[in-house]
């Protein structure tokens, strides 16, 4: 297979063209699609961690793409289970059907959202989406030629791609940690035909996520749920806690949790995550896909 060739194709088919439901670890009969009125062909691919495919008003998007094999990298010094070698787990599908997209968006440069392989393996000649320039800089130094700056009026092939603030961490985390950890985004996807995606990025929930949720009001709301831990610090990702706070914001929402069992810090699994949610009451809005599971949106 060509990798650069089939994408730049897609890319020119949907410029001059115009362009399985997989069932849930929590509630096998909650369909995305059914849960709101707008008829859609949008779907959102789990591939592993924070890696995932939003097909969306008729474009292909890459996001946070973290492509190594299993045990490729060290586990993250001084964060819980550090001994383990990132990624824990192998991709669930080959490189070459995830790198088939139109345009790939990288919400920070941690190496669990952009790594080496990531950087070896997709088409210098794609569009990427970096938060703000510095990290746009670091991008077009590893040799891609098309880098993008996200704002609040970005806009691919008629999607809509808005900018949001994500915090990795607590005030108090970023007191200490602030320098390391860095800034973080989220993207809102906005299309006529669509419904609104409001995908967080590696932040906790704070104000910032409940202004971004008050403002745009999505129907589905992607999380990073692994509740990442550096030692003697509180977690830098959402935990359960936050997941359910995210609820009562928006009750009607679908989320999607993502970002878990598959880096040696984030230590709540999916399974404890669903029993937390089933307990509390908010199961039915709630989906946690596996690996390489497709859900309709």
């Amino acid at each position: 297979m060509n990798i650069k060739t089939n994408s730049v194709t897609r890319r020119h088919a949907l410029t001059i063209g115009g362009a399985v439901l997989a069932s849930s670890l929590i509630s096998p009969s909650l369909s995305i699609a059914a849960t709101a009125g707008k008829a859609t062909d949008a779907k959102i691919t789990q591939v592993r961690n924070a890696t995932l495919i939003v097909e969306y008003g008729g474009a292909r998007f890459l996001v946070d793409p973290m492509l190594s094999e299993k045990g490729a990298f060290p586990g993250f010094p001084g964060s819980a289970h550090s001994q383990l070698r990132n990624p824990l787990v192998e991709l669930p599908m080959p490189i070459d059907k995830i790198i088939d997209v139109d345009a790939v968006i990288v919400t920070h440069l941690h190496p669990d959202h952009w790594d080496e392989a990531a950087k070896l393996r997709l088409p210098k000649s794609l569009p990427i989406y970096a938060q703000n320039e510095a990290d746009a800089i670091l991008i077009r130094r590893d040799g891609f030629s098309d880098v993008r700056v996200l704002s609040d009026s970005s806009e691919f092939n008629g999607v809509k791609l808005t900018k949001t603030v994500g915090q990795h961490g607590s005030d108090e985390t970023l007191a200490v940690a602030g320098e390391i950890l860095g800034k973080v985004c989220g993207v809102v996807f906005r299309h006529p035909n669509e419904k609104t995606i409001y995908l967080a990025g590696d932040t906790v929930w704070n104000r910032f996520v409940e202004s971004s949720i008050a403002r745009y009001k999505p129907d589905v709301i992607i999380l990073n749920t692994g509740n990442a831990v550096v030692l003697g610090l509180n977690p830098i990702i959402m935990g359960r806690e936050d997941v359910q706070a995210v609820h009562k914001a928006a009750p009607a929402a679908t989320i999607i949790a993502t970002h878990m069992e598959a880096i040696n810090h984030c230590i709540l699994s999916r399974a404890d995550l669903k029993d937390f949610a089933e307990k509390q009451g908010f199961a039915r809005s709630l989906l946690i896909p596996a690996d390489g599971e497709v859900l309709p949106v």
